[in-house]
């Protein structure tokens, strides 16, 4: 899959291709490039691109505008769906949560609260047109058909598993396709396939800390605390500075009486997510 062009992504946000382009050229998103060298945009862009739609409007300087995409970045979910959160901001801070959360903003007023299924809704028709067609041609190959799993994630996930199954047909060892799979399956309750999803990618790269990562939240919710903890410990190994595998391993220490492991995880994640901000 090719991403959604300039003028798809000017479509499903209302402003013009002239002005999609401007905030590429101010360096504020960083989009691919499709084979005649024109931008093509994922669907985070497009995420991001509604964010700085808003602020912009709301006179947010660009210093700012840069400051709240870094903290959107950040905070941009992995292991649940993109279209399960909402994204506000008052200007100063923004906040990536579930529909269910609720956030006073310091300021007292929201300047953009909007939910990410609303624009999957939008971008559904063009991803999906855009897979029946690719799906048609000869010769996919299995990064193609990663690339077209990537692009239905948010708008049809059950198209995507079919298409991460079709890369994994043509290439057993494809680890990014083994991750996505794992966790539509883990986010749809297949804790057992979402595992063994998790360990063929970690067995094909070992030094995957997302891989690692992944299979100890699945092992964490099947339970088994002990084994989680494990593979945690191993994706700090290949990361030391993932913020999440501290978090979790502090929440799991703390749980296990080991009151002194818990506090040194928790004072890396506070260090590392205070250097993003």
């Amino acid at each position: 899959m090719d991403g959604y062009t300039t003028r798809e992504v000017a479509d499903i946000l209302g402003l013009s291709s002239a002005r999609v382009r401007a905030f590429v050229r101010d360096d504020l998103l960083t989009p691919s490039r499709g084979h005649r060298n024109e931008y093509r945009f994922s669907f985070s862009d497009i995420v991001l691109l509604r964010t700085l739609r808003d602020l912009a409007a709301s006179g947010v300087p660009p210093r700012r505008m840069r400051r709240a995409l870094r903290s959107l970045r950040a905070q941009l979910p992995e292991g649940r769906p993109l279209s399960a959160v909402r994204v506000s901001s008052d200007g100063e801070s923004v906040l990536v949560h579930d529909a269910d959360t609720v956030w006073e903003p310091e300021s007292g007023q929201l300047r953009i609260d909007f939910a990410v299924a609303d624009l999957a809704q939008a971008a559904a028709p063009l991803a999906l047109a855009r897979s029946e067609r690719h799906a048609a041609a000869a010769s996919l190959d299995a990064d193609a058909w990663f690339e077209m799993g990537a692009d239905l994630e948010v708008v049809a996930p059950e198209r995507a598993a079919m298409a991460y199954r079709q890369a994994l047909a043509l290439s057993p060892g494809h680890v990014h396709a083994h991750l996505n799979l794992g966790r539509l399956l883990h986010e749809d309750g297949a804790l057992a396939e979402a595992e063994s999803h998790y360990r063929q990618a970690l067995a094909a790269d070992p030094r995957s800390a997302t891989a690692a990562f992944n299979l100890g939240v699945a092992l964490e919710d099947q339970g088994r605390m002990d084994e989680a903890a494990q593979a945690y410990e191993r994706a700090l190994r290949n990361d030391p500075a993932f913020a999440s595998a501290h978090f979790n391993l502090s929440r799991l220490y703390e749980a296990m009486g080991r009151s002194t492991d818990a506090l040194r995880h928790l004072a890396d994640y506070k260090r590392l997510k205070g250097s993003e901000a």
